[in-house]
């Protein structure tokens, strides 16, 4: 298990769920929660999994972190894919743990290798699949 510099430990299962996405896109996403004082698997997407099936499976008052990869087709018709990195934090979750996922999150995010681009957002219009498309560009 990695440690981590702010104390929150990061199961390997993690990183090796992250890099199955990444490298075999065996998973579409994968959200990861805070257990205790490691960060752990939460859910993983089938790569048939839409977008909407992603933030369908977000908690509506609890934080996330999470991975997306995103695939779009570019203005010259060429297929790409990026790495979306996602901090959840609804307006609606308990303050300590705001502050614990906050302050938890550019550690983590550092352990997965690979993030293109990061989003954080407190309501899911924030994560709107325009929004995505607009950053994956």
């Amino acid at each position: 298990m990695a440690n981590a510099a702010s104390g929150m430990a990061v199961q390997d299962e993690c990183k090796l769920k992250f890099l199955e996405l990444k490298a075999k896109r065996n998973h579409r996403y994968i959200i990861f929660r805070i257990e205790g004082q490691q960060v752990a698997v939460d859910k993983l997407g089938s790569p048939g999994d839409t977008y909407d099936d992603f933030t369908a499976a977000l908690p509506a008052n609890e934080c996330r972190y999470a991975v997306y990869d995103f695939d779009f087709t570019t203005d010259e018709n060429v297929q790409k894919s990026k790495i979306f990195f996602i901090a959840w934090s609804p307006d609606t979750s308990k303050v300590r743990m705001k502050m614990v996922y906050a302050s938890s999150k550019d550690r983590f995010k550092r352990e997965l290798d690979g993030i293109q681009v990061e989003l954080q957002a407190t309501d899911p219009s924030e994560m709107s699949l325009d929004i995505v498309k607009a950053r994956a560009i």
